[in-house]
C-alpha cells in the first residue's frame, strides 16, 4: 500500500469577514474535497458545507460497493447538488446560494478526481507544476477559443462568472477523470482564493523549496493574504509515496 501523506488548512483571508469554503480529508486518505461557496455570506458557506458533507457522506456509504469509481463519484456530486436544491427550496433566502466542488479519491488503485466550478487540482512531479483542472468559467472558456489573451484573462471583469456549479437543476453530468499519479508526486487541491492571488509560477517555486506539506500549505496560505486575501483561502496537499521525506 502507497505511503501516503496529507494536510489542508483553511482561512477567512484579509477582506471577508466569513469563511465560504469548506474542506475535508479522509482520515485515512481515501478521499480529499474542497468546496467554495457562494450566494451571499448564508448561502455560499451553506452551500460548501453541504457540497461536502453530502460527497464525503455518499463516499463512505458506497466505498465498497462495486460501483465504479467514476461513476461513485459523479453520483456523489449530484448528490450534493440535489442536497443543496433542496435547501435552496425550504430556505428561499438562500435560493441563489451554489458551491464550486473538487474531490480526489484513490480507490482499488486507482485514483480519480472530480470537479464542477473553478476550484483547482495541480500536480507538482519533479520540478513541473501542472495545472489538471480547466475552470468552467466564462474567462477560461474564452481564453481557451482565442477570444481573449491571457493578460486580459488576469483582469477580466468576467473572471470569476462560472458557467457551472453546483445548486443548479441544469446539471446532470459531472467531469470526472482518471488521475496519473507516480510516487513521489504532490497534489494541490485549492479554492480561487489562493489562485487570485498567488501566481502558478510562484506556487512551482515554493514546492521546489520546500517538501515539508504543512510548511508549504501554511505559507501557500499566508502568501494569498499577503498578497491582498480578497477571498477565503483553502489549500490541501497530498503527498504520494516514499520519495518525500519529513512531510509532517
Amino acid at each position: 500500500m502507497m505511503n501516503r501523506s496529507f494536510t489542508g488548512l483553511t482561512d477567512t483571508g484579509i477582506v471577508r469577514s466569513v469563511n465560504q469554503d469548506n474542506f475535508h480529508i479522509d482520515p485515512g486518505g481515501r478521499f480529499f474535497i474542497v468546496a467554495d461557496g457562494m450566494g451571499g455570506h448564508a448561502g455560499g458557506e451553506e452551500a460548501s458545507l453541504i457540497a461536502t458533507r453530502e460527497i464525503q457522506s455518499y463516499l463512505e456509504t458506497h466505498w465498497d460497493s462495486n460501483t465504479p469509481s467514476h461513476i461513485l463519484l459523479e453520483e456523489a456530486f449530484l448528490k450534493a447538488n440535489q442536497g443543496i436544491l433542496t435547501d435552496q427550496q425550504n430556505y428561499p433566502e438562500r435560493g441563489d446560494m451554489g458551491t464550486t466542488a473538487l474531490a480526489v479519491i484513490f480507490r482499488n488503485n486507482q485514483p480519480w478526481y472530480a470537479y464542477i466550478g473553478d476550484s483547482r487540482l495541480y500536480r507538482f512531479r519533479d520540478t513541473d507544476l501542472e495545472q489538471i483542472t480547466e475552470d468552467h468559467t466564462w474567462v477560461a472558456r474564452a481564453l481557451k477559443m482565442g477570444d481573449i489573451t491571457r493578460e486580459q484573462a488576469t483582469t477580466h471583469p468576467w473572471r470569476h462568472v462560472l458557467f457551472q456549479c453546483l445548486g443548479r437543476k441544469d446539471i446532470n453530468t459531472i467531469e470526472v477523470a482518471h488521475l496519473d499519479i507516480q510516487p513521489g508526486d504532490r497534489l494541490l487541491l485549492c479554492s480561487d482564493g489562493l489562485t487570485e492571488e498567488v501566481s502558478d509560477e510562484t506556487i512551482q517555486q515554493l514546492f521546489e523549496q520546500e517538501k515539508a506539506c504543512k510548511v508549504v500549505a501554511n505559507n501557500l496560505i499566508e502568501m494569498a493574504k499577503e498578497a491582498g486575501g480578497s477571498d477565503n483561502i483553502t489549500v490541501v496537499i497530498v503527498v504520494e509515496g516514499k520519495e518525500i521525506h519529513d512531510i509532517e
